[in-house]
């Protein structure tokens, strides 16, 4: 994970990307249009050949969700998108292969690598038109998962002049990017940059269109690695410290007597294992397993032993639902491959053919991204030290959950029917003995088909939500991974196209809805980000059905659904945005996750976690929970104690990657957090005593709506009637009347802001109705935003991003109110309970405050 595209090297990538799917498009889009794709006839002098793939494209097309407009026009968005990513992709693969010395000749005896230069002396021979075409036909041979062969797409050629430019792209590009660990997770981020650009740009509710190239970020190494570390690493502590052998009695030796973390990491680390973000704490409980292995104070995983899940890692499953381009999966693979080897003996190569049957799978909403994973995946298992290089690779695990099915339900379940005609006469004696086998294998597939149609309707848009355990009765009998073999002996006899690419879709979603089915130990992903109001009324709609307390942004409902996928006692690791962890809106989420599952670990990584966004966009934490089910659990107890990590303060992902490593871990009682007003969580405990709400009020400010029009400096107008009043606005210097340098014109209320209002905002019509209750009083005027600086409060009208708190009844506690608010006490506990941007008023009084330590 150390071999990193540098900021330079990755610029130019993100530059030659953007540059080749212009091209690539232009180039597929000239080529469907010679062959009159779009045209409802072909044209005349088309030879059969090209009919026939013209036929085929069209097919395609459809299939993939391009509409036919009536027999008029057929369009060609989706497969213009389709042939351009298909065909730089095979081009791009086949150099990561060759700079890896990994692009195979497929010689019958014992296939030979060779390099693009060698590709183009062979070109002629192998009847390609030049080295790039035939490299990215060997790639594709090696890779029947990930491209297929037979597809129509790829046996259109692109028009010469954008083949070369593709190339020289491609040429163009540093041997270095071809070998760094990152790659290819930036690829598809920069590929989808342009148009996730034009989506947000043109505010349209994001729907299965605009699903893939919005909800793409590409996963930093660093939170990858705290994340697996702080799971799968804690519970290989677990492994090596149970036994009774003497490593194990040395491991729980240094867990009683090690003086530091780092002792503990280079202890249990090993080569390709460096556990570097793994963290510990001390503790006193006694219990790793049911035998009482510690007596007094010692060190422990601050993630926790992870007991539920099985001891053999051969039984471990493990799924990243939104896998993108597999950087967890790849992560993954790379932490396992060592433990097996170590655990069972396994030699390099049978452990890392064991990850990938037993170990590692994979859904994505988008077909690319999923094409990406299933690459990286085998890059890195060819790649992997004394793993013997290149060789046929266990069926990779991973699978679509986004394909769309864009036939009528009759059109589809008659490939069925079609299928049990196809198979009459000999081959049906010959594959089942006798018709009452046949009847039974086309039952099967009916069946099959019609839970697939059930539950995929919507799958462009769902993916992953999608749970095949909502479907009952016949539908849900269906054995999802009998009819992905059922249709794989279609696919072997079929030469009708129609029925052959419903056959491929079919196959593809009865291998997704098997992973959809299943069960994990550990779930680990990075969730999509869309807030509802963004959100389809499709998918808006089906999360307020199925996750009604997660519903307000897709981030939520994905922690629900993961925490679906886990068997008991299963764990989830995820990046998430945080503000579901203080805001209003997700006080039934929280307390729902704090009452029923196990919260192990948080990293509150803040502003700047991602390299690649600025600001304030994206506040992230890095979570793991376990399933609980509400039920006594072995690692939960009254006093289970949740471990927090803040790194907020840093302001880079280099800083924090650093802070993460040394940062405090704090301990905080899992069941006190529903104690926390509204049950945010915090890595405090709850003073005893009061809060600010039980003896003051907190009132917002005036939102003007056009605050040049209305506002003046106050030594521009005379401010000696009430035509122009002071007007407070958020304190920049820290002086008392720094912040009260501005009028506003407010003629008595009921002047010019009072008509604009009327008209414009509701809410600053009710306000100047009924007048602000803080105006004319004393209190403490709160900036909302930033450091949330306090300074006195005098009377005076003010703005939105100031807050005011005024004694409710007992004037005489302003003084200790003044005082609290201004300290850093006031400070650290706001920010724990919200960590907002702009904090609300009625936030800012739930914060715990100790009158009678304040007064003195």
């Amino acid at each position: 994970m150390k071999n990193t595209l540098d900021k330079t090297l990755r610029a130019k990538l993100e530059r030659t990307i953007k540059t080749a799917r212009d091209v690539a498009e232009s180039a597929a889009r000239a080529a469907l249009e010679q062959l009159g794709v779009g045209e409802p006839n072909a044209f005349a002098h088309l030879s059969e050949p090209e009919r026939q793939l013209r036929r085929e494209l069209r097919i395609h097309g459809r299939q993939l969700g391009d509409s036919l407009n009536g027999g008029k026009t057929q369009s060609m968005d989706r497969l213009v998108e389709e042939v351009a990513y298909e065909h730089w992709h095979r081009m791009l693969f086949a150099r990561f292969l060759a700079e890896n010395n990994l692009l195979m000749y497929p010689d019958p005896e014992a296939p030979v690598a060779v390099t693009l230069e060698e590709c183009e002396d062979l070109a002629v021979d192998e009847d390609a038109a030049n080295g790039w075409e035939l490299a990215a036909r060997f790639a594709a041979r090696m890779l029947p998962q990930i491209f297929r062969f037979d597809s129509p797409v790829f046996q259109l050629t692109l028009p010469p002049e954008h083949q070369h430019r593709l190339e020289r792209l491609l040429a163009d590009l540093s041997l270095e990017v071809f070998t760094a660990s990152d790659s290819l997770g930036w690829v598809y981020q920069f590929w989808q940059a342009k148009k996730k650009e034009e989506v947000n740009a043109s505010e349209v509710k994001i729907g299965a269109r605009e699903l893939p190239s919005v909800t793409q970020l590409f996963t930093e190494p660093y939170m990858v690695s705290f994340l697996l570390d702080n799971s799968l690493g804690a519970w290989w502590v677990k492994q090596l410290s149970v036994g009774s052998n003497q490593f194990s009695v040395n491991a729980r030796t240094l867990l009683q007597s090690a003086q530091s973390e780092d002792e503990l990491r280079a202890f249990f680390s090993r080569p390709g294992l460096p556990l570097e973000y793994l963290r510990f704490v001390k503790t006193s409980s006694s219990t790793l397993t049911t035998d009482n292995f510690f007596d007094g104070e010692h060190w422990m995983p601050a993630a926790g032993w992870f007991l539920e899940w099985p001891e053999q890692l051969g039984e471990l499953k493990t799924l990243d639902p939104c896998c993108g381009s597999g950087h967890f999966l790849v992560a993954a693979l790379l932490m396992l491959v060592p433990m097996r080897m170590e655990l069972e003996g396994l030699s390099a190569r049978d452990a890392v053919d064991a990850v990938l049957r037993q170990n590692i799978h994979g859904l994505e909403l988008d077909q690319r991204c999923v094409e990406l994973a299933a690459f990286a995946l085998a890059l890195t298992a060819w790649k992997y030290p004394e793993a013997g290089g290149y060789r046929v690779l266990p069926e990779l695990q991973v699978a679509c959950s986004g394909l769309s099915i864009s036939v009528k339900r009759d059109e589809w379940l008659a490939l069925a029917t079609h299928a049990a005609d196809l198979f009459a006469g000999e081959s049906q004696k010959e594959l089942f003995g006798n018709r009452s086998a046949a009847t039974l294998w086309h039952t099967q597939l009916t069946a099959g088909m019609e839970a697939l149609y059930a539950l995929f309707s919507q799958a462009p848009v769902l993916g992953s939500l999608i749970d095949p355990h909502r479907i009952t009765g016949d539908l849900f009998r269906a054995n999802f991974s009998q009819t992905a073999e059922l249709l794989q002996e279609v696919l072997a006899r079929e030469n009708n196209t129609e029925y052959h690419e419903a056959a491929v879709v079919a196959q593809g979603l009865a291998n997704a809805a098997t992973l959809l089915a299943g069960k994990y130990h550990w779930v680990i992903t990075n969730v999509p980000y869309l807030a509802r109001g963004k959100q389809t009324d499709s998918l808006r709609l089906f999360c307020e059905k199925h996750y009604p307390e997660a519903k307000n942004d897709l981030a939520t409902v994905f922690l629900d659904r993961c925490l679906e996928f886990c068997k008991e006692g299963g764990a989830t690791s995820i990046v998430l945005p945080q503000n579901w962890l203080f805001l209003g809106s997700y006080k039934k989420f929280r307390e729902k996750l704090l009452k029923n599952d196990i919260w192990n670990l948080i990293a509150r990584l803040g502003p700047g976690a991602f390299e690649t966004i600025s600001g304030e966009v994206v506040k992230a934490i890095l979570i793991t929970l376990s399933k609980g089910n509400g039920v006594p659990h072995s690692e939960l107890s009254v006093k289970h104690l949740l471990q927090g990590i803040d790194v907020s303060e840093p302001r880079t992902a280099a800083e924090k990657a650093l802070r993460l490593l040394t940062a405090e871990v704090k301990s905080v009682e899992q069941a006190k957090q529903l104690e926390n007003p509204d049950a945010r969580i915090g890595f405090y405990e709850q003073e005893d005593g009061g809060h600010i709400v039980e003896v003051a009020e907190c009132y917002q400010g005036l939102v003007t709506g056009d605050i040049e029009r209305f506002t003046r400096k106050h030594w521009e107008v005379d401010v000696s009637n009430l035509k122009w009043l002071p007007f407070r606005r958020s304190n920049n210097n820290g002086s008392y009347y720094g912040d009260v340098s501005e009028a506003i014109l407010w003629e008595n209320g009921t002047g010019q802001l009072h008509n604009y209002a009327s008209v414009a905002r509701a809410q600053l019509h009710d306000m100047h109705e009924s007048g602000n209750r803080a105006w004319g009083r004393l209190g403490v005027a709160i900036n909302r935003m930033g450091d949330l600086k306090a300074v006195p409060y005098w009377g005076e009208h003010y703005d939105n991003n100031v807050a005011v708190v005024c004694p409710s009844k007992n004037g005489s506690i302003l003084k200790a109110l003044n005082v609290f608010l201004q300290s850093e006490d006031f400070h650290i506990a706001i920010r724990e309970l919200d960590q907002a941007l702009k904090v609300t008023n009625a936030t800012l009084v739930k914060v715990p405050f100790d009158l009678d330590r304040w007064t003195k």
